[in-house]
């Protein structure tokens, strides 16, 4: 019944969310904040499913990570908005205040299963389901309960929610990077090899094309220990 529970069972149920507001993170980066529904739980790290509710488009419907922890009362969606955005994303920008998605889930296995030491790499927009886990952790007070490092790599310097993550570091046992180029990430693999090698678990997020490199690099690691959520689209 695991699988169902996890996986099925919250896709059975829609839910309508009214837009709280949207936020701008940087230049092409828009939050989508929602109302939670009351009874609402998931699991940190994990996607839901969004279906553009107010008119009829193509493709309605498109996964993201919930970028907000459990603990807040709000849903948060992030995602890069670029120059002609497709009309999926356009649609988003459309809703004002008050104005409803419908949302099934979230599932998905990327949240933190045991206490064993973690590395975490984000890509760029990938950072959004390690931002729900580590404000879930801060919300908690376990942070030093195990060893927490992330490895946040964006060649574009943006670093979406540092100075959050930065006040989780300052409270906590995390360590934090900020790496601007893949060269410098690999670099600090290496590095890190031996102490994720066993008992350690990796959880990777970003574009698909960078987990599915990351993927390679990580086989000096062993398999069982990466967990990783591959964001399409960007």
């Amino acid at each position: 019944m695991g699988f169902l529970e996890d996986n099925l069972t919250p896709f059975m149920r829609k839910r309508e969310i009214a837009l709280r507001e949207i936020r701008r993170e940087a230049d092409d980066v828009l939050s989508f904040l929602f109302d939670k529904p009351a009874g609402l739980t998931w699991k940190a790290g994990q996607y839901g499913l969004f279906t553009i509710a107010h008119r009829k488009i193509q493709n309605a419907t498109k996964p993201f990570s919930v970028a907000s922890a459990p603990a807040e009362n709000v849903i948060r969606i992030t995602t890069l908005v670029r120059k002609n955005p497709s009309e999926f994303k356009r649609a988003l920008m459309e809703l004002a205040p008050g104005m409803k998605v419908v949302l099934r889930g979230p599932v998905g296995p990327f949240h933190l299963k045991d206490k064993a030491p973690v590395l975490f790499i984000a890509g760029g927009i990938g950072i959004t389901p390690i931002r729900s886990i580590l404000k879930q952790i801060e919300a908690e007070g376990s942070g030093g309960a195990r060893q927490i490092r992330l490895l946040y790599v964006d060649g574009e310097r943006r670093f979406l929610f540092r100075e959050e993550l930065d006040r989780i570091a300052a409270q906590s046992a995390l360590d934090v990077e900020y790496l601007d180029s893949r060269d410098r990430l690999y670099r600090e693999l290496d590095r890190l090899a031996d102490s994720y090698r066993t008992g350690g678990r990796i959880m990777v997020a970003g574009p698909q094309s960078m987990v599915r490199q990351l993927a390679a690099e990580l086989r000096k690691f062993p398999g069982r220990n990466l967990v990783k959520d591959a964001f399409f689209g960007y």
